[in-house]
């Protein structure tokens, strides 16, 4: 009791009298009543800055359906199409109508109320202190005041209205009116952004989307392997260090090391040109992610031999992590030792293989795991680079502050791979710091582990841990976000033979398309009402044009990893996905693949390739009904009773 009092004592100071907390209670039935906010999930974005950034500003196609629904007929295809990209694209989309006709007065004063219709329908959801908060200081009042001129109402103060649209237009103002009411457009069509990991790697631009994420009104990011690997490289891990800076080798990615972070890859090019002068390094010529033939691609040479350099001293570094965690049970992964390079061969789960390359000047066959003293001087200063980089820094900060293993957010499960099984469908384990765990429990202490690390001073035992454990998290067998048999980086380089090449999925990618398998890992993670609950994860690339369907195990489970990736679009036939759950269920927006975004802006083309509902309901999904709902509910019970306390003379006001 004397707890409690302690607590409305508390809650008095911010509703001080029964007029106070009267109102807010009044508020906040109020906001329970409202339609459910709109959340969309992405996942496996994978460096594509412009096609990330193409599914935000058009909200999956929220945008023109929302056009459609407050003109229907009463505008052209092509006047929907170009008030579309106009609200996606404001200053781009300005530029081209101005290039093709200098004076757009009229069209300028038909535009802005178009565009004040759309924002007044997608704002008709929440409340007017939220809009009120999102709209722009500058402009605020003026907006706020042409929103509340609804159509029906409009004839009865039109010459009111079209004054503030004739002085927009004569001050010069209207540009900036356009773009003002298309980014609150923007912002407030999307209430809620998932991001189900794998920011990082294979294309350019990771760093751009963290920044663009950074600044992001309200999201959460469940963290991939790729991710992971990039945090590890943050905490100053070598192994990850060296993963990191060879994925972006792979894909001929300088821009995200050297313009993003400012990495110095001067000292690894300089040990590469010397170490590799004469090797061809043709098995490591990068792969493209463009139309940019190989031989147009400059320094190509020097990005070949740097990318071998770096391989060579990876395989060393992890090697070492192997051998100070018996308990990741990995050393099959040490094949250096493996090498016969007289013969020209290499043991491999107990099987000989010929080599594709046997040029190995670093490797000492009596030591094979030994870095040279140069190859150490080169991780340690690419070492030195990522942990002294402010920019990755602050966006990695970003990733601990809005991201986690896993989420469980109204009634949906969100993870990037997979929860860990044993061949039976029972929750396989882990051992973490001498502890086996297992199902939730291992997220929790894995990510537990790893945040400590990030933060824990250089001569903290648990640091050198935490870097080990991002790794593992990289590319471990048990790991949830990569949950394979193995990583055959060697495999690929270095041998013919494709069955190396084989990356075996674990039991989850085998048993997850039951649905009691599901059902149990949703109970395991505390989620027991089933009638609408749903695991959302990605990761394993959805082969449409295999007939794979992104709905599995009875619709317990969404697969949402549509290929973001340009190397994965004609293995999956479509360029990804974006579930969209709102007030009335869920749909999945299939994507074709994005080409630039002045061919979208030019010829109004929409990339969403196709929607698929994933679940209706006729009761519209109040915010009554989601975990925001719940709070609220239980802040109303708490005011209520401050009321009663008020009245009883328990808490004086």
């Amino acid at each position: 009791m004397e707890r409690s009092i302690e607590y409305l004592q508390l809650l008095a100071k911010s509703f001080p009298s029964i007029a106070a907390a009267s109102t807010e209670i009044i508020n906040l039935e109020a906001i329970l009543n409202l339609p459910k906010g709109t959340e969309h999930f992405v996942t496996d974005i994978h460096g594509e800055y412009d096609a990330f950034d193409y599914v935000l500003r058009s909200a999956s196609g929220v945008i023109q359906q929302k056009i459609d629904a407050v003109f229907g007929t009463e505008l052209s295809a092509e006047d929907k199409r170009t008030l579309s990209a106009l609200i996606s694209y404001p200053e781009a989309k300005l530029r081209a109508l101005k290039a093709d006709n200098p004076n757009l007065d009229e069209w300028y004063k038909v535009t802005l109320m178009q565009m004040i219709a759309v924002l007044t329908r997608v704002a008709s959801r929440y409340t007017r202190s939220k809009v009120r908060k999102a709209l722009p200081k500058d402009y605020a009042y003026i907006i706020e005041e042409l929103m509340h001129e609804t159509r029906g109402t409009f004839l009865s103060k039109h010459n009111y209205v079209q004054a503030i649209v004739d002085t927009i237009v004569s001050t010069g103002r209207a540009d900036h009116f356009i773009t003002a009411i298309a980014d609150v457009t923007r912002d407030l069509v999307i209430d809620q952004l998932h991001i189900i990991g794998d920011i990082y790697d294979r294309g350019p631009g990771a760093h751009r989307i963290m920044d663009m994420l950074c600044s992001y009104r309200d999201f959460d990011i469940q963290w991939g392997n790729h991710d992971v690997a990039w945090m590890g490289a943050a905490t100053g891990s070598a192994a990850c260090v060296a993963n990191v800076v060879r994925n972006c080798l792979k894909y001929a990615d300088m821009a995200t090391l050297e313009d993003g972070y400012g990495i110095n890859l001067l000292p690894l090019a300089t040990f590469a040109m010397q170490t590799y002068a004469d090797d061809p390094c043709s098995l490591f010529i990068p792969v493209r992610t463009d139309d940019t033939p190989v031989e147009d691609v400059p320094q190509l040479r020097l990005m070949s031999q740097m990318h071998k350099a770096i391989a060579i001293i990876q395989f060393k570094i992890e090697a070492a992590v192997i051998a100070r965690h018996p308990e990741f049970k990995m050393e099959h992964r040490n094949l250096l030792d493996k090498m016969d390079l007289k013969k020209g061969t290499v043991i491999v789960d107990g099987c000989e293989y010929k080599l594709l390359d046997t040029n190995f000047p670093t490797v000492d066959p009596k030591d094979p795991f030994r870095l040279s003293s140069a190859e150490q001087n080169v991780i340690d200063r690419l070492v030195h680079s990522f942990t002294n980089s402010k920019a990755l820094a602050r966006h990695m900060e970003c990733l601990f502050a809005h991201g986690s293993l896993y989420l469980v957010h109204n009634n949906n499960l969100l993870y990037h791979g997979s929860v860990p099984l044993n061949e039976d469908g029972t929750l396989a384990s882990f051992m973490v710091q001498g502890v086996e765990y297992k199902g939730k429990e291992l997220f929790d202490n894995l990510e537990k582990c790893v945040r400590a690390a990030y933060y824990a001073q250089d001569d903290d035992p648990l640091k050198l841990y935490g870097q080990d454990l991002f790794w593992y998290l990289w590319c471990g067998p048990v790991s949830p976000p990569f949950d394979k048999k193995r990583m055959a980086t060697f495999e690929r380089y270095f041998i013919a033979e494709k069955e190396t090449h084989e990356e075996e999925k674990g039991n989850y990618y085998r048993l997850k398309n039951r649905k009691e398998i599901c059902e149990m890992i949703l109970q395991e993670f505390g989620i027991t009402e089933m009638e609408h609950a749903h695991i959302i994860n990605g990761h394993i690339p959805v082969k449409e044009t295999s007939g794979e369907s992104p709905i599995k195990a009875g619709g317990r489970l969404l697969v949402i990893d549509g290929g973001f990736s340009k190397v994965y679009h004609q293995q999956t036939g479509i360029a990804g996905y974006t579930l969209i759950y709102n007030s009335h269920g869920m749909r999945l927006v299939r994507h074709h693949p994005f080409e630039s975004i002045q061919q979208s802006i030019a010829q109004g083309m929409d990339v969403i390739a196709a929607t698929q509902v994933v679940e209706y309901t006729d009761k519209q999904i109040l915010v009554r009904d989601t975990d925001k709902g719940k709070r609220l509910m239980a802040r109303v019970e708490d005011l209520k009773a401050l009321l009663q306390a008020y009245r009883t003379g328990l808490i004086r006001n």
